[in-house]
C-alpha cells in the first residue's frame, strides 16, 4: 500500500472560476496577477526579491498549465514537465469562498449549506450573541465588534484593550468571529478558554470558526500578531476522507492548522509551527514517518495571513519563490507508488479590492512515481481531490467526488 501527501498552498488560487461574478470577484487571479505584477516590476523590493516570479519547480509540476486549464490563457515561464507529473484544475462547488468549505471539499465533502454571517455594520454582532459572551466569559465588555483587518484593528484597540481587559472581536465577510487579546495581559489560556465558550454560543447561528488571535507588544508601533492562533470549527456535518482513513487504522498527520479546520476529527496527530518554511521542515518530518497507507495533509497558511489578507503583491511572491525553492526536498522523499497533490482551499488576489478571499480555480499538481501523469483537466470540485487521494489508498469510493487516478495511470 503506498502514502500520500497533500499540500495546500492557503490562498493560491489560479483564476478563472465559473461562477466569481456572484462573489464580486470576475477577474480575480491571485497567480495571474502575481506573475504580472513581478514581469512589470511593481513586486520589486529592495531586500527581498527582484524581476520575475521564479517558481521553476512547480512550473515542472505543471503549474502553468494548470492555470491555462482554469483561464484559459497560460501563466508563467515554461519549463520541461517531469515525467510522473500531473496538472489540472478545479472548480470550488461549496457555498462559501472560505477556509473550512474548501478544505472540507477537497477531503471529499462539499459544503452544500450555507454558513451564517454577520453584517456589515456597527455593530456586527447581534445583540443577545454579544451579552452572553460578556456574560458567560466574566468580561468587562467587548472592543471592535465590527468588520475589521485583524492587524489594523490591534493597531487600533490593543492599547485599550490592554488598559480595560477587554477583548478586542471581529469580523469579515467569511463565516468567522475572531477574538484578539493579549496574550501576558489577558493571558493565552484564557483566551483559549474564551474561544471555545463563544464556540459553543454561535453554533446556532452557524459561524463556521471561532478564532483566537492572541497578539504581544505594548504599543501600536510593537503589536504583533504570535504564532499562537487557534481556529475553533464547527466539525463536519458527514465523514471526511480523514475519518475514512483513520477509520480503517491509517494514520492521518496533520500539518498546520488541518487539525483545527476539521475540528480534529479524523486526525492521528498534529505537528505545527510558526512561518512556512518551519512547516515545510515540520511537513518534511510527517513525509518521513508516514508508512504504507498514511496521509500527511499539510497547511501553508502564510500565503493568506501574511500576504493575501495584506494585499503585499512582493511578499506573497517572495513566499511562493521560497516555497518552491523546497519543494525539491519533498520530491526526494517521494517513493515508488506515493502521491503528492499541491493544490489550495480559495484565493486571495493581493492585487484584488478589499482584503478578503477570492472566488477562484485552484491548481491541482502533483507527482506519483510510476504513474503516466499529463493533464487530469478540469475538475468540476475539490472533492475529486480527496477521493482520488481514496483511491490511491484503497479506500471504497465515496459519495460526492471522482478519482483521477485511472487518467494519470492508475488504478480505476
Amino acid at each position: 500500500m503506498a502514502r500520500a501527501f497533500l499540500f495546500v498552498l492557503d490562498s493560491f488560487g489560479i483564476g478563472g472560476a465559473a461562477d466569481a461574478e456572484r462573489y464580486g470577484d470576475t477577474g480575480a487571479d491571485t497567480f495571474g496577477h502575481i506573475f504580472k505584477a513581478c514581469a512589470d516590476g511593481r513586486a520589486d523590493r529592495q531586500g527581498l526579491r527582484n524581476g520575475q516570479l521564479a517558481v521553476p519547480n512547480m512550473m515542472s509540476l505543471g503549474l502553468g498549465c494548470a492555470a491555462q486549464t482554469a483561464t484559459g490563457s497560460r501563466t508563467g515561464i515554461d519549463a520541461p514537465l517531469i515525467a510522473s507529473a500531473f496538472h489540472g484544475a478545479a472548480q470550488e462547488v461549496s457555498s462559501g469562498k472560505d477556509t473550512p468549505s474548501g478544505h472540507w471539499e477537497i477531503a471529499g465533502l462539499p459544503v452544500r449549506f450555507d454558513w451564517g454571517y454577520f453584517p456589515d455594520t456597527v455593530p456586527a454582532f447581534p445583540a443577545e450573541l454579544t451579552d452572553a459572551i460578556i456574560r458567560e466569559g466574566k468580561l468587562p465588555g467587548i472592543l471592535g465588534n465590527c468588520h475589521a483587518p485583524g492587524t489594523e484593528i490591534i493597531e487600533r484597540l490593543g492599547e485599550e484593550h490592554i488598559r480595560t481587559g477587554m477583548p478586542i472581536c471581529y469580523t469579515s465577510v467569511d463565516s468567522v468571529l475572531q477574538i484578539a487579546a493579549h496574550e501576558t495581559h489577558f493571558g493565552l489560556e484564557r483566551l483559549y478558554e474564551l474561544c471555545l465558550t463563544v464556540r459553543r454560543l454561535a453554533d446556532r447561528l452557524k459561524i463556521g470558526r471561532v478564532i483566537a488571535r492572541p497578539f504581544v507588544g505594548e504599543t501600536p508601533a510593537t503589536f504583533q500578531r504570535t504564532h499562537n492562533r487557534r481556529d475553533y470549527a464547527v466539525p463536519p456535518p458527514e465523514e471526511t476522507l480523514l475519518d475514512r482513513l483513520t477509520g480503517r487504522g491509517s494514520k492521518v498527520i496533520a500539518v498546520g492548522k488541518i487539525g483545527d479546520i476539521f475540528a480534529h476529527r479524523g486526525i492521528s496527530e498534529v505537528r505545527k509551527a510558526g512561518g512556512n518554511m518551519a512547516m515545510f521542515d515540520k511537513a518534511l518530518g510527517a513525509m518521513d514517518d508516514a508508512c504504507d497507507g498514511d496521509l500527511v495533509f499539510a497547511n501553508f497558511v502564510d500565503f493568506d495571513t501574511e500576504f493575501g489578507h495584506r494585499r503585499d503583491v512582493a511578499g506573497y511572491a517572495a513566499a511562493l519563490e521560497a516555497f518552491d525553492r523546497r519543494l525539491p526536498e519533498a520530491l526526494s522523499r517521494i517513493r515508488p507508488g506515493d502521491l503528492l497533490i499541491l493544490t489550495a482551499d480559495h484565493g486571495n488576489d493581493p492585487t484584488w479590492r478589499g482584503t478578503d478571499h477570492t472566488r477562484e480555480r485552484v491548481p491541482v499538481i502533483g507527482i506519483g512515481p510510476g504513474l503516466k501523469g499529463g493533464d487530469i483537466g478540469l475538475r468540476p470540485t475539490f472533492a475529486d481531490i480527496g477521493e482520488t487521494v481514496a483511491d490511491h489508498l484503497g479506500l471504497a469510493t465515496g459519495c460526492h467526488g471522482t478519482s483521477f487516478l485511472a487518467t494519470i495511470g492508475g488504478h480505476a
